[in-house]
């Protein structure tokens, strides 16, 4: 064999060997510098309130700040898109809910949850269906919206999130369970603008989650009726749940970790174990519990199953509504 061939070959095996070694090292340093987490919802909303809970974990366990970002807007897909589209270096995560498939089903995105780096869910939040104390006919309870939606079909206005989002699925599938008709009102965002319509007398009911109803519940401006959940909450065990009641109808909106797809695998299994003993964290929980969340940590398999179950259900509840253009 030619000296230079021995030469080549030699090269070749001290150049792979670096890259190896580079590779090792890079992964090894993994997280070498702070880490964004992308919120693709508005700060102070449920949403944010406990990924930042959340981010204060996983800070403690990478060793780096993580810095929360917020980039809402456009049903989530501002957010989403930017998580996507974000170099795959474990630099950049974020968070996201349904929506994450509810943009594809609507078609205002090509991808869903199976396009991204999944690292697992870590929180389920259950709405609730709440009544103004400001309006000509303040509900009670639950029993009470019942008989006066059907005495009066349409009659009673009933409040929800944007047309196609999470809690608008809950409003729909609520209605369509209970047989019932309602005057359906459909905000232009989520959970606060319901609340706001609700507190200040404008809806007799409402669709919305707990937790940003609690100001306006302390101050009086509206109660709690009912839960959408599967079971009763530790800080309303007085609120039955529909199930109870006798209605089928349980929504939950479950959020989940994401980074970007082609995540390499080494910083993959850096953040998956990061991310497992955030969620996992007592008194990350104890907070969840306390703002009624539920804390609900899966793996990402396990994540990937349920939310493929969840997106099927939502197809179909979009597909009566004339609003599927999945593509």
């Amino acid at each position: 064999m030619k000296r230079s061939t021995l030469i080549g070959f030699a090269l070749l095996f001290v150049l792979g060997l670096s890259g190896f070694v580079a590779k090792s090292d890079a992964a090894d340093k993994y997280p070498a510098k702070p880490i964004i987490f992308l919120v693709p919802n508005e700060a102070g909303s449920s949403a944010d309130m406990a990924a930042r809970a959340l981010a204060e974990k996983l800070q403690a366990q990478l060793g780096q700040p993580v810095v929360v970002t917020n980039k809402p807007g456009a049903g989530s897909t501002i957010g989403n898109r930017e998580l996507h589209n974000a170099k795959p270096d474990g630099y950049t995560i974020g968070m996201s809910t349904a929506t994450i498939f509810m943009n594809r089903l609507q078609g205002l995105l090509p991808y869903d949850h199976n396009d991204y780096t999944v690292l697992g869910s870590y929180l389920n939040w259950a709405p609730a269906v709440v009544a103004s104390t400001k309006t000509k006919r303040p509900f009670n309870t639950m029993q009470e919206v019942i008989a006066a939606a059907k005495a009066k079909p349409g009659d009673v206005i009933l409040s929800t999130g944007s047309v196609g989002q999470v809690w608008w699925v809950a409003a729909m599938d609520f209605i369509k369970k209970t047989g019932l008709q309602f005057n359906v009102v459909p905000q232009t965002s989520s959970s606060g603008v319901v609340v706001l319509q609700v507190a200040g007398g404008h809806a007799d009911i409402g669709i919305t989650d707990v937790t940003a109803s609690k100001s306006q519940i302390d101050a009086g401006n509206m109660k709690v009726l009912a839960l959408l959940g599967a079971n009763r909450l530790p800080n309303y065990p007085s609120v039955p749940t529909m199930k109870e009641l006798g209605y089928d109808t349980v929504t939950l909106s479950t959020h989940l970790a994401l980074a970007p797809p082609k995540l390499p695998g080494e910083i993959r299994t850096i953040l998956l174990k990061a991310f497992e003993k955030a969620a996992n964290d007592p008194e990350y929980k104890d907070f969840l519990v306390k703002n009624n969340g539920i804390p609900s940590y899966a793996t990402p398999e396990e994540t990937i199953k349920w939310m493929n179950s969840q997106r099927d259900v939502y197809r179909e509840i979009m597909r009566s509504a004339g609003i599927l253009k999945e593509k």
